[in-house]
C-alpha cells in the first residue's frame, strides 16, 4: 500500500467507516479486524467492554467511526496502523463472508475506495515528482553556482601569478613559471594538456626536442611554445616550432609571446597556414582575458577559426566587441 496517506482525508474516512462494518459480521468481528490490523488496545478497549456489557448499545458503525476518527487524530503516531487498514479492505475479496444483503454494497465500497486512493496517490505522486524535479533543479543550479565560484577563484589565483612574473627578473626561472600558470589556465578552462616534455635521441643524441605543452581542442592536438623574450618575436622563433608541428602528422600548433611578433614572423606563419593551422597568441590577450574572467576555449577557437578560413594566425580576439578584429 502506497505511503501517501498521513491523514484519512475526509472523502475516504466516510467510506471506511460505511465498509468496514460491511465486510464484518458482527461487532466483535469488527474489533478483531482492527486488532489484526494492529490497532492498539487503548483504541479499543473501552468499545470492547460497551459490546462485551450491552451488545445493543453501539453498532458495527459507531465502532468503526470512533476507531478510524482515533487513528486519524493521532497522525504521524498510527500511520501503519492507517495503512494496514486501507491495505487489508483495498485486498478484500472473499465477500462471501459478509452478510448476503451486504455482499454487493460492500464490492461497491471497496472499488469506490480502490479509485479514491489512485485518484490521490496518482496527485501525490505528480506533486512528489514536481518537487523532486524541484529540488533537482535547484541541487544543479547550486552545483553550477558553486563551480563558477570556483573557477573564478582559480582564475584569480591563476591572475595574481602571471602578473608577479611581471616583476620576476629571472629569465629562465619566469618562463618555466609562465608554463606552469598557462597550464593552469588551460586546465581550468576545461582543456586537455600534457604538460612540457623532453624527447631524447635513440642513439645517445641525448634532448633532441622540448615541448612545452600539448593541448586537445575540439579533438586536434595542439603543440604549444611559450616565449618570453625581451625582443619581439621573429622569424627564426616561429620556425623551430613550426618545424616540431610539421615532424608529426596531423599536428597543429599554438604560440604564445610576452612580446610583439615581427613581421616576417607573421609572413612565415601565414605561409606555413597551407601546410598546418597555426596560431599566434600575446600574453596580453591572456592578460585581457583573466581581468575578464574570460574563456579561453572560445579565444583559441577564434583564433584557430581566423587562421582557417583568412588566413590570418595573429587575429586577435575581442568577446566584448563582437569576435574578430
Amino acid at each position: 500500500m502506497t505511503d501517501i496517506i498521513f491523514h484519512y482525508p475526509p472523502e475516504l474516512l466516510s467510506l471506511l467507516i460505511e465498509t468496514v462494518p460491511l465486510l464484518c459480521r458482527s461487532k466483535k468481528d469488527t474489533l478483531l479486524f482492527f486488532r489484526g490490523a494492529g490497532v492498539a488496545h487503548n483504541l479499543t478497549d473501552d468499545l470492547a467492554s460497551k459490546v462485551r456489557e450491552s451488545r445493543d448499545s453501539i453498532s458495527k458503525y459507531e465502532i468503526a467511526r470512533i476507531v478510524l476518527t482515533r487513528l486519524n487524530e493521532q497522525g504521524e503516531a498510527t500511520l501503519r496502523e492507517r495503512r494496514e487498514i486501507l491495505k487489508r479492505v483495498t485486498e478484500f475479496e472473499d465477500f462471501s463472508t459478509c452478510w448476503a444483503e451486504d455482499q454487493l454494497k460492500a464490492k461497491g465500497l471497496v472499488a469506490e475506495i480502490r479509485r479514491v486512493i489512485n485518484v490521490k496517490d496518482s496527485f501525490t505522486r505528480l506533486h512528489l515528482e514536481l518537487e523532486e524535479e524541484k529540488k533537482k533543479r535547484q541541487a544543479e543550479q547550486q552545483a553550477k553556482l558553486d563551480e563558477a565560484r570556483r573557477r573564478s577563484q582559480k582564475l584569480s589565483e591563476i591572475k595574481g601569478d602571471l602578473f608577479r612574473l611581471f616583476n620576476e627578473q629571472n629569465r629562465q626561472r619566469r618562463g618555466k613559471e609562465l608554463e606552469s600558470v598557462l597550464n593552469r589556465l588551460f586546465n581550468v578552462s576545461g582543456i586537455l594538456i600534457r604538460e612540457a616534455f623532453t624527447l631524447v635521441g635513440r642513439h645517445g643524441e641525448g634532448v633532441v626536442e622540448q615541448i612545452d605543452g600539448v593541448v586537445e581542442i575540439d579533438g586536434s592536438l595542439y603543440l604549444v611554445e611559450m616565449k618570453w623574450l625581451s625582443e619581439p618575436v621573429d622569424r627564426g622563433d616561429v620556425s623551430q616550432h613550426l618545424v616540431r608541428i610539421f615532424g608529426r602528422c596531423n599536428a597543429r600548433g599554438i604560440f604564445i609571446s610576452a612580446s610583439d611578433y615581427t613581421e616576417p614572423a607573421i609572413i612565415t606563419c601565414r605561409e606555413a597556414l597551407r601546410d598546418a593551422v597555426v596560431v599566434l597568441c600575446k600574453l596580453e590577450e591572456i592578460v585581457k582575458l583573466l581581468e575578464q574572467e574570460g574563456d579561453l576555449k572560445e579565444l583559441l577557437k577564434a583564433k584557430i577559426n581566423a587562421a582557417i578560413i583568412d588566413k590570418n594566425p595573429l587575429h586577435v580576439h575581442d568577446p566584448q566587441g563582437g569576435g574578430m578584429r
